[in-house]
């Protein structure tokens, strides 16, 4: 898999669905997304929002197969079959995990100023069986995309093993700081069937991410990552939390994405969870978001997703198309949300599931601890 987008023809056609009630593709040209779209369900509120979402938008990569996004199945395949049902059961409202991260691990050679799964000192892990376990009740629940997070993944042995659990239904990724995920690592993970790598940047001055993550070198391994995820064939996204002190360094850390050659730049508005609870004075003005907003619509490729514009669009999707199960089994709405709906060791997640459909956070404009 090349790491930057390829144009075949002027135009290129994706049949996005093929169902009557839905017909749908999406026109790459000019490395530029078009979305058709016909038939009744075409006008239902959360399927124009996910076309609005994509149209006009870069691809992550463009070929035989197109890849919409780091965070979105290929075109065509099974789990973005299972992805457009999703969406159609959405605007129906019946909910579906699309999205599941998973923190195998506690163990972490960083110490982030701003982690939201600070080590509680016991080591937690979630054993292998388990954890494929787990992935097995998702997918049967319809989830399309399988995040593994720590932690730092890479310090997991059997990482590549859990990889290899994900089957068709789904695309998996992995968050990584970049310790440890040296090119043999990237090479067997994409043996295994691992989709995408999400590198996290605070900073694109080496000294400066280095600071935040609490250890010296920290950028090295980044960046180091990144080259290894490319090189051994996977897609690659730098995803970026934007805090009040950073948000002016959004043009370096797309020139740091186009340099690399990643498919992909995410932006995500900081949470004051974790070591950061309660530090309201990070999150981003009204001005910062329009400048985020701009930003996204005007920037050259690679493409660029910004996490603000979606949730502005869809409203949050904690414990409504999200889920996040921690090292000791318990179950998030979502990972920067840590409210304990239940825990996987004690009961079926689709119990746990069923049960966050009470939850008042799904479809608000705005993260439930943002609201201070």
């Amino acid at each position: 898999m090349k790491s930057t987008n390829r144009t075949r023809r002027a135009q290129d056609r994706y049949p996005l669905s093929a169902n009557p009630l839905l017909k749908a593709t999406a026109i790459v040209e000019d490395n530029r997304i078009k979305i058709e779209s016909s038939g009744p369900l075409a006008y239902l509120p959360f399927i124009k929002a996910a076309a609005r979402m994509m149209d006009g938008q870069i691809p992550a990569l463009a070929g035989d197969t197109l890849h919409l996004s780091t965070w979105i199945p290929p075109v065509p395949s099974r789990a973005f079959d299972r992805l457009v049902r999703s969406y159609l059961k959405s605007s129906l409202r019946i909910r579906t995990p699309d999205q599941v991260t998973i923190s195998i691990t506690e163990e972490c050679p960083n110490r982030c100023a701003h982690c939201a799964l600070p080590d509680t000192g016991h080591h937690l892990r979630l054993e292998p069986e388990l954890v494929g376990d787990i992935i097995g009740q998702v997918l049967d629940l319809g989830t399309t995309l399988v995040i593994f997070d720590g932690g730092e993944p890479t310090t997991y042995k059997e990482l590549p093993e859990l990889v290899g659990a994900v089957d068709d239904r789904a695309i998996s990724a992995i968050f990584t700081s970049g310790a440890g995920f040296t090119a043999e690592l990237a090479r067997r993970l994409k043996a295994s069937g691992l989709y995408a790598v999400n590198v996290s940047l605070d900073s694109p001055v080496a000294e400066e991410h280095d600071s935040m993550r609490g250890r010296c070198g920290a950028f090295h391994d980044a960046v180091e990552a990144a080259k290894n995820a490319l090189e051994a064939g996977l897609l690659v996204d730098l995803y970026v939390v934007l805090r009040r002190d950073n948000v002016s360094q959004m043009e370096d850390f797309h020139r740091l994405a186009r340099t690399l050659g990643a498919h992909e730049l995410t932006f995500f508005e900081v949470v004051p969870v974790g070591r950061w609870e309660g530090k309201t004075g990070i999150i981003l003005s009204e001005e910062d978001k329009i400048y985020l907003d701009r930003f996204q619509k005007s920037a050259p490729a690679p493409r660029v997703f910004s996490v603000p514009s979606a949730l502005d669009k869809f409203g949050c999707f904690a414990g409504r198309n999200w889920m996040h199960i921690t090292p000791s089994g318990e179950v998030y709405p979502c990972a920067c949300l840590p409210r304990v709906v239940g825990n996987v060791m004690d009961e079926p997640i689709k119990n746990i599931w069923s049960r966050m459909a009470r939850l008042p956070y799904g479809g608000c404009k705005k993260c439930p601890l943002r609201r201070k």
